[in-house]
Order: structure tokens, then C-alpha cells, then sequence
């Protein structure tokens, strides 16, 4: 499949998982290339050994972690929704992919990894409820390693305190080229 029929193609099953289940996809377009690279520049890839993407979507953030990411390091791709996971494993056969973020401990634990480095998110956390938040976002903390990063995109900065009580708030990027604008949250895990 060319790119332009691919990309049509990623935007219409977004669009679609959308109509199904508007609060966990939270947006009605997949990230631009713009928000997907504002994510990866974020990150020392040289020094990551472990990784993991929640709400991988379409795959648009994945693909610039492909092209930064060490052929040696474990990558770990969580989607909710099943066509889009199923995608997801065609297209990035190198990686892991799973469907439930609230069961990254364990599949870590299932695949031998101790911490991770990184993790970065496209889930829409202010649209689940509080208690799936703070699952989530405690999976995250006890996944990542002393100092490692959260990197995570949001509509808007509603979650600005509840990260900044887990985590030191490096910056907030603001990405105006993308469908909504996003705020990108780079978040360093206090040791």
C-alpha cells in the first residue's frame, strides 16, 4: 500500500475506533508527524534499553521510535482497541504489542524486563475515570527506572498537577500543528 492510501486509510480506522469509544481514543485524528516527532527529540535514545508506547494508535509516534530506538532495545506497544493492535503487530513485527496498559508490570515481568528507561503516551488520561488514571499512571512510576522519562501528550493541561506530584516537570512543548493542538508533558521520575 503507498504512503497517502496507507495514511488515509490510518486516519479513517482512527476515526472510526473514535465514533466506537470516544474516551479512549480521546481524539477524532491520529498525531501529526510534528507531535510524533516532538515526542522522540525528548528522549536519549542512545541510552535506551527498555521501552514502552501506550495508545500506540495508528502508529505514528511508533514509527519515529523505529527510526531512533536500538535494535537491541525492547520495545513494548500497547492498543486498546483490536484492529488497531492488530495493525500495529503486522506492521512492527520486532515489537511486543499488547492490549491492556494496566498490565505493563507484569508484562514486563513476563518478558524479563526489570525497568524501563521511557515511556511514552498518547493515552488520553483526563478522559478515564480517576481511578483507571491513577492505575495507569502507577504502573508508569513503578515501571520506569530512577530518573527515567514520561513523555506524554495531552489536549490540554488538565493533568498538569497530577503529574507534577509523581513527577519533576522538565517543560510542557506546546504543538500547535497537530488536530487538536497538544501539549506534550516530558516528565523525569523523581528517584
Amino acid at each position: 500500500m503507498e504512503a497517502s492510501s496507507l495514511n488515509n486509510h490510518n486516519s479513517l480506522l482512527f476515526l472510526q475506533s473514535f465514533i466506537r469509544k470516544p474516551k479512549e481514543i480521546g481524539s477524532v485524528w491520529p498525531s501529526s508527524s510534528f507531535l510524533a516527532r516532538k515526542m522522540v527529540q525528548q528522549v536519549a535514545w542512545e541510552e535506551v534499553g527498555a521501552v514502552a508506547e501506550l495508545g500506540s494508535g495508528t502508529g505514528a509516534i511508533t514509527k519515529e521510535i523505529q527510526s531512533h530506538v536500538s535494535n537491541k532495545a525492547a520495545v513494548l506497544l500497547f492498543e486498546k482497541d483490536g484492529e488497531m493492535s492488530g495493525n500495529l503487530q503486522k506492521e512492527f513485527p520486532e515489537y511486543l504489542c499488547y492490549q491492556n496498559a494496566v498490565q505493563l508490570l507484569n508484562i514486563m515481568d513476563q518478558n524479563g524486563i526489570k525497568q524501563l528507561d521511557c515511556v511514552i503516551s498518547g493515552l488520553p488520561f483526563f478522559n478515564f475515570s480517576t481511578e483507571l488514571r491513577e492505575r495507569l499512571l502507577k504502573q508508569v512510576i513503578d515501571s520506569l527506572k530512577p530518573g527515567g522519562y514520561f513523555i506524554a501528550f495531552q489536549y490540554s493541561l488538565q493533568m498538569k498537577k497530577q503529574l507534577s506530584r509523581a513527577f519533576h516537570i522538565e517543560r510542557i512543548h506546546y504543538v500547535p500543528l497537530n488536530f487538536p493542538p497538544a501539549f506534550v508533558y516530558v516528565c523525569k521520575k523523581i528517584n
